[in-house]
């Protein structure tokens, strides 16, 4: 097997080849991936029933378990991504700008693909398919690497992707597949090679790659989402919205972990949202008063990512607290509001300091598949380049391109010429 290293120089010259792809060579190899996964579904399903049956056998925590599951539903869900990204405007090329300096001297910005991206990602294998698609979309070569978990799952959707992309034509290497913690750090040194390093995990994790990489790094760290039901919320929409915040699917990051209610109506909603999550085997944790309310153990740590079966409780005096508690506690992730008070709603909206924030519906509507992206590389928290769900937009930069007649500098520095800044009309 060739070194990392290697591998790095390949796909640079990959990242190349890509830059000038065409938007149907790219859509076609979009396809012809999703048609080649479910011509090789059953060596998938047999790959992720023997990752399956190891975390099993090693006591992998039931939500890790869950994340490592590629199945039927899993599979059509990859493959209606691809499928979704086909239909999507190509981001590469786009005209951002369009500026004429001087007569016969016209700027333009345009995008274009980063160039090499290593991505690290946890025990999700239609990740993987997630991450690959979004980068062949736009351009870009790829590093990739899974939790150990799911080892042979993502071997065998890494060669799958990898074959039906070559032969639709997309350079070989353009996609790498790493499958050791050895091989993480040997890419994490290879900065004349890979371009952007982005980690999907908690906040140490992501922290331990900046301070260990000179690659520049876009954080996806964990999901500390919370709920909060305002004093003018309506009681059934608060309940159903709840639930499906924390139980639709407890294993992600986009799925609610605190609950935050305003004292006022506490006496009258908590116990209603309370017996609804207890009948989805939601165990709650909470502050003082709402441990008291509830009979339930009071919470340890405010910043927690359950992932799980698990929810933390408090009672907060009004949405000056409601928000302040968010951005201290939370991981700037997702957060939602129930209220029927529309100034309430922008306050919160507008204050919170998180990627998304919602009005009266479910945090588990963030998601780059549900907003319409055809997959995401993850749910960003940093605030430079990208944030929140990271669709085709999050994955290219951009470069400017100026187009002269022999303009010299020289004119304009000794008064012989002068810029005139006017916007280009592309419809003239």
């Amino acid at each position: 097997m060739s070194s990392i290293i290697d591998q790095a120089k390949k796909a640079k010259e990959a990242s190349y080849t890509m830059f000038s792809l065409s938007s149907e060579t790219k859509n076609q190899a979009l396809l012809s991936i999703a048609n080649a996964l479910q011509e090789r579904k059953l060596d998938i399903f047999e790959a992720n029933d023997e990752d399956m049956v190891l975390a099993k056998q090693t006591n992998l925590p039931m939500p890790l378990q869950k994340r490592l599951l590629f199945d039927e539903s899993k599979l059509s869900t990859v493959c209606e991504g691809l499928v979704q990204l086909t239909g999507l405007e190509d981001p590469v090329g786009k005209k951002l700008l369009a500026t004429e300096l001087d007569d016969g001297l016209s700027l333009y910005r345009i995008s274009c693909p980063i160039g090499v991206i290593g991505i690290i990602f946890e025990s999700r294998p239609d990740a993987l398919v997630q991450i690959a698609s979004l980068c062949l979309k736009t351009g870009n070569a790829v590093f990739l690497k899974g939790g150990s978990e799911a080892a042979k799952t993502n071997r065998i959707l890494a060669e799958v992707i990898s074959d039906a992309a070559t032969a639709s034509g997309l350079p070989e290497g353009f996609l790498t597949l790493l499958e050791s913690r050895e091989e993480v750090t040997e890419m994490l040194a290879l900065s004349d090679y890979i371009d952007l390093i982005i980690p999907r995990g908690s906040n140490a994790f992501v922290k331990y790659i900046m301070d260990h990489s000179d690659i520049p790094v876009l954080g996806h760290a964990d999901g500390v989402c919370h709920l909060y039901i305002h004093e003018q919320a309506d009681i059934d929409m608060a309940v159903s919205i709840a639930v499906d915040s924390k139980t639709q699917y407890v294993a992600v990051c986009n799925a609610a972990e605190t609950l935050l209610v305003d004292a006022s109506v506490a006496g009258e909603i908590l116990p209603r949202i309370a017996d609804a999550l207890r009948q989805k085997g939601v165990k709650l944790f909470g502050c003082e008063k709402s441990a008291a309310m509830l009979s339930v153990p009071q919470v340890s740590e405010w910043h927690q990512e359950y992932l799980d079966y698990q929810m933390s409780v408090k009672i907060v005096e009004n949405i000056d607290k409601a928000i302040n508690h968010i951005n201290q506690f939370g991981s700037g992730h997702t957060d939602a509001i129930v209220t029927r008070d529309r100034v309430a709603a922008d306050r919160f909206m507008n204050d919170v300091d998180s990627g998304n924030v919602f009005w009266n519906c479910s945090t588990r509507f963030s998601d780059g598949f549900k907003y319409g992206f055809g997959a995401e590389v993850g749910v960003s928290t940093s605030k430079i380049h990208a944030r929140g769900p990271v669709g085709l937009d999050g994955m290219v930069t951009y470069k400017y391109k100026l187009i002269g007649n022999g303009q010299i500098v020289d004119d304009y520095a000794k008064g012989r010429k002068s810029f005139k800044h006017r916007p280009i009309d592309d419809n003239q």
